[in-house]
């Protein structure tokens, strides 16, 4: 009886060690498939990011391109206004011009 119940005793702890063993064994696992998650998860956040930074750069890009045209269309816009107003102006400011000259003649004489 008494080495029947050692028998028993051995099993029950081989039987433990054996739990033992496997919950360690699925510890492990899951912690290496934790972190194997964990890196995956930061993969996609940095690749995600990456995506978001290049979109909002493509929309700056867009953004900064309109607003130089708008600016070079505003100047060439101003330019020709400059430009007519010189020109209209242009025929009473040789005529001022050649008045003075004149007037210069006439005093100096």
């Amino acid at each position: 009886m008494k080495t029947e119940v050692l028998k028993n005793i051995k099993a029950t702890e081989s039987e433990y060690q054996k739990m033992i063993s496997d919950a360690l064994a699925e510890k492990k696992r899951n912690s290496a498939n934790a972190e194997m998650e964990a890196d995956n998860l930061i993969m996609k956040a940095t690749h995600d990011a990456e995506e978001y930074k290049k979109a909002r750069m493509a929309e700056a890009r867009v953004s900064a391109e309109k607003r130089h045209e708008e600016i070079l269309m505003e100047g060439k816009r101003r330019a020709a206004e400059l430009k007519e107003r010189g020109a209209r102006n242009l025929g009473k400011a040789v005529d001022l011009l050649v008045s003075r000259f004149k007037e210069r003649l006439n005093v100096h004489s």
